[in-house]
């Protein structure tokens, strides 16, 4: 009896240890994907910058379900995207929209500071935003908007 108490013992210090070192451990890429929400992007079926834009999304851990669609105005004014703030492609995640070139780094601020707007903008397609790289890139900004279409700007570049 006492043999066993000992072996039971040494094994749950065994699997206490082993919890504490793969705790340590670092996350990999696949479950970093796991942590982060799938976003839905809207896009025409020929736009190359979408696609850009949906490669920069998986390069940082999110998962995207990719809708093609040549009816974009439309899906735009469904959701709510002021006018003002279009661009090519149109996302939404956790119920927030995206609209545009905006970086993962901002999408990840959004889902985590979870503020009181619609969604996040980057109007046009300005070079240098992610999905639009090249030999040379233009200041631009990152907006947050609400349902009536105020904005704010939340990141620069």
């Amino acid at each position: 009896m006492k043999k066993q108490i000992v072996r039971t013992f040494a094994l749950g210090v065994s699997a206490v240890a082993l919890a504490l070192t793969t705790g340590a451990a670092p996350v990999s890429s696949i479950e970093a994907a796991d942590k982060k929400p799938t976003i839905t992007v809207y896009k025409d079926p020929s736009c190359g910058c979408c696609k850009s834009w949906i490669e920069h999304l998986i390069k940082h851990g999110y998962r995207v379900d990719a809708k093609d669609t040549p009816e974009m105005t439309g899906i735009k004014r469904s959701l709510g995207v002021p006018d003002r703030l279009s661009a090519c492609h149109t996302a939404v995640v956790n119920g927030y929209l995206i609209e545009g070139h905006v970086p993962s780094a901002d999408i990840a601020r959004l889902l985590k500071e979870k503020p009181k707007v619609a969604g996040l903008a980057v109007p046009g397609m300005p070079m240098g935003s992610p999905g639009m790289e090249g030999p040379r890139a233009q200041h631009y900004q990152v907006l947050s908007f609400d349902k009536t279409g105020k904005t704010k700007v939340f990141a620069s570049y």
